[in-house]
């Protein structure tokens, strides 16, 4: 199940993806998956890490029409933040919409 985290997950869950919005108040701080759509000002790494307890970390880059440097900042971020994976939506980078 994938959620932006504003409500806790019923108990049960056998896979919780949590991807929050920027500025958005999330309280379900556990699950298997973090998505974190990425660059975003409002979202500290550092702060998320500690107050968390997800399996695998993502980060997502930004759809916009900064794409390519997205991917570059997300790029940066897992290289600088081992526990943190690239999480690319092939298909918007292929042009299938």
């Amino acid at each position: 199940m994938e959620s932006n985290g504003t409500v806790a997950a019923p108990d049960g869950i056998d896979w919780l993806c949590i991807s929050p919005k920027a500025g958005a108040d999330w309280i379900q701080r556990s699950g298997q998956e973090l998505k974190l759509v990425w660059p975003q000002p409002t979202f500290d790494l550092e702060a998320i890490e500690a107050s968390t307890r997800f399996q695998h970390y993502f980060l997502q880059p930004m759809d916009n029409a900064q794409q390519s440097s997205n991917i570059g900042a997300c790029i940066e971020q897992c290289m600088q933040r081992p526990g943190w994976r690239l999480s690319l939506q092939t298909h918007k980078l292929t042009g299938i919409r």
